[in-house]
């Protein structure tokens, strides 16, 4: 976290939506790679998280803050049989402005949304014991199950071809032609990798899908450790950032989930000995998540979900490596070669993830 100065455009975009309380603070949070978000303290009961979304990356914000607030009160609708407090804390709660729109629009192009920020709340960069994993796992089941029951093909698509592996390949091929010469020679240790013996087993998935084999679901699409809340007895809460919320296949969420869960190590680690697969959490993770969605996934999605996990690995090492030969112009960087170096961490990821590949399967 940075401590932001009183910043008078922070405070005048935070004073046109319709919630309790006067400002009083605003504190930068630095975990995403995507938008600019704040915690923002008040004097009233609550507190709020005020988020400006990526223009750039997100070109339908209407429709995403749409889909944000869609799935959110139909979670809520699901879980109106628990008491108010407890659904507060189980489901994003978003915050209109006082001319009763969902967000708030600048002429520059920017959009900003308001949510309640959920107290005694926190989130884990790194998974620290099996407990951690299993709560993980069972929440992001529950929020599959809970979505279960609803038309994914209303959902706008608020990043077309987000996990689309051949878009993500010819962006790739795109990206080495254009590149720079210095960082080309970098990246090109990578290439055999992810030309010549992994590509065509990185397409199953998507052609599982595209043959219809495998059933389009709500996705939340960036399901990271660090987008789930756990309370203060480390029990698994509430599922947050919901911008790429849309239609999807469960192999999405369940792979990109282990990617963060079973990586013993943050996604940026450089001393890349430090990266392993997790197998006891991803024993446990799977347990968590079978235990809320196993009922509902059919055969064909079961067997499935071990690729899952290494094709979500590597298509994460393929777009940081991507965006590094493109120059970084889609994740937010700290240093010229961060992501390179969040691609070689995956890219080991996925090596540790092989070694353990026949003790994966699901039953």
């Amino acid at each position: 976290m940075e401590l932001v100065m009183e910043d008078c455009q922070v405070k005048e975009i935070f004073d046109v939506f319709d919630c309790k309380g006067d400002f009083e603070q605003a504190i930068r949070l630095e975990s995403g790679h995507i938008n600019n978000t704040y915690l923002i303290h008040t004097n009233g009961e609550d507190d709020y998280v005020l988020q400006k979304i990526n223009h750039l990356v997100f070109k339908d914000i209407p429709g995403l803050i749409n889909n944000k607030v869609t799935i959110s009160n139909h979670i809520r609708n699901e879980l109106s049989h628990l008491p108010t407090e407890q659904i507060k804390r189980k489901v994003l709660t978003l915050v209109k402005v006082k001319n009763s729109e969902e967000f708030y629009y600048e002429e520059d192009g920017s959009y900003w949304n308001l949510m309640v920020y959920i107290k005694c709340s926190f989130t884990y960069e790194v998974v620290r014991n099996k407990e951690i994993a299993y709560e993980g796992g069972k929440l992001m089941g529950n929020f599959l199950n809970l979505t279960n029951d609803f038309d994914a093909s209303t959902l706008t698509t608020t990043i077309p071809k987000f996990h689309d592996m051949s878009f993500r390949f010819s962006n790739y091929k795109y990206a080495i032609q254009s590149s720079k010469i210095e960082r080309l020679r970098k990246a090109s240790v990578h290439t055999d990798v992810i030309i010549c013996r992994l590509k065509e087993e990185m397409h199953i998935l998507q052609n599982l899908k595209e043959l219809g084999e495998i059933p389009l679901r709500v996705t939340h699409n960036d399901p990271k450790i660090s987008n789930i809340l756990f309370d203060e007895l480390n029990k698994g809460l509430c599922i947050i950032d919901t911008d790429t919320v849309m239609s999807g296949i469960v192999h999405y969420d369940f792979g990109d989930a282990i990617r963060t869960i079973c990586n013993t190590a943050k996604e940026d680690e450089t001393d890349l000995s430090k990266v392993e697969f997790n197998l006891e959490y991803y024993k446990a993770y799977t347990k968590g998540f079978l235990s809320q969605m196993g009922d509902s996934l059919t055969p064909t999605e079961k067997k499935y979900l071990p690729l899952a996990a290494k094709t979500m690995i590597f298509i994460m090492g393929l777009r940081f490596l991507t965006d590094y030969l493109m120059n970084d112009v889609y994740y937010k960087t700290k240093y010229p070669e961060h992501n390179l170096d969040r691609a070689r961490n995956q890219f080991k990821l996925i090596e540790s993830l092989e070694k353990q590949f026949d003790k994966m399967s699901v039953q």
